[in-house]
């Protein structure tokens, strides 16, 4: 049964959406991800979204471009948290799917992550899941430890130079 829903406005998003996926697939949380169109599909979002509790989701990932009404769609058909992830376009960089995602009405909240971030979409979800997982709370500060372990090691390099501490 999957714990978070990947739901994106077309499969043209999927490059994106999956790295959401990936990351969560590395600590072992199940996902659905899937095509569906608040424009084009609004039924199919309507129909997933609003049974997405009773079938055991708990945290909604929505990626979309453009007009990007997805997530905030996906927000007015229930109350799990979703996390709003603005897709790149070509024709203003993305700055339109990330203003259409964060800049949403009082009262139908949507996290909104940077633009193509669903890795952080994924990390902020599993951060969501944690608070009621012991164990993955525990694997999610191993996780940030190593991040800083990583980020000091390439103090290390001489091309780095620290005068004091």
């Amino acid at each position: 049964m999957p714990n978070v829903a990947i739901i994106m406005g077309s499969d043209s998003d999927f490059d994106v959406m999956s790295q959401a996926g990936e990351f969560l697939k590395e600590f072992g949380v199940e996902y659905d991800i899937f095509v569906a169109s608040a424009h084009r599909t609004p039924n199919d979002v309507f129909s997933y979204v609003s049974k997405a509790r009773g079938n055991g989701v708990k945290v909604i990932i929505a990626g979309a471009g453009g007009a990007a009404h997805l997530p905030g769609v996906c927000a007015a058909f229930t109350t799990l948290p979703v996390i709003g992830v603005p897709i790149q376009t070509k024709s203003l960089g993305g700055l339109d799917s990330l203003l259409s995602i964060v800049q949403m009405p009082s009262g139908v909240p949507v996290a909104t992550v940077a633009i193509n971030g669903a890795k952080n979409a994924g990390l902020l979800a599993l951060q969501i899941l944690s608070i009621s997982d012991d164990n993955l709370a525990r694997r999610l500060e191993d996780y940030k430890t190593k991040l800083a372990e990583d980020s000091r090691v390439k103090n290390r390099d001489p091309k780095f130079k620290k005068t004091f501490d």
